[in-house]
């Protein structure tokens, strides 16, 4: 079996999204021999941090790796960030914390945004804590480089735009 006999959802150049890494690119697909087995992987560099990463294709889909987001859900995102009707929980910052990172790690782009939301909403209230301005940032980075990816306009326009909707 060779890479050209592998049927994949992405291609080489791709741009895709890898749960809690963020966007990155398809920079090949290769056959690799893991137990005995023939797999094919992706390998796939995250913009952010030039880490690389192999993800066997067969299960990337389990694992959360998807498209960019369309022009038109870049507006569903911005909905959720506009959202000002929501209670905050009243639980303690780490169980906050874990409940936002497992939002994280889903991959959605719309759980991010309003993990994002809601770490804005709660800094107007309180201090947030190191971990939690962490994760704000995380957040953060993770939306703007694929809102700018979708919507094809420079990520310091798409953050001034966020930063905009809580100012």
């Amino acid at each position: 079996m060779s890479e050209n006999d592998v049927k994949t959802a992405f291609v080489k150049g791709d741009m895709a999204v890898y749960p809690a890494h963020g966007v990155g690119l398809i920079e090949a697909i290769e056959m690799e021999t893991v137990g005995g087995i023939d797999q094919a992987f992706y390998v796939m560099k995250i913009l952010d941090n030039d880490m690389t990463i192999m993800i066997p294709t067969a299960t990337s889909e389990n694992v959360g790796l998807r498209a960019i987001i369309s022009k038109d859900e870049v507006k569903k995102v911005i909905n959720i960030l506009k959202e000002r009707d929501i209670k905050i929980s009243s639980q303690t910052w780490n169980r906050r914390y874990r409940d936002y990172m497992e939002k994280i790690k889903t991959g959605s782009v719309y759980e991010v945004a309003s993990v994002l939301r809601d770490l804005f909403l709660l800094k107007v209230d309180k201090d947030l804590s190191y971990g939690e301005r962490k994760m704000m940032d995380t957040a953060k980075s993770l939306l703007v480089k694929e809102l700018s990816l979708a919507k094809n306009v420079d990520e310091e326009k798409v953050e001034n735009q966020i930063e905009k909707l809580f100012s």
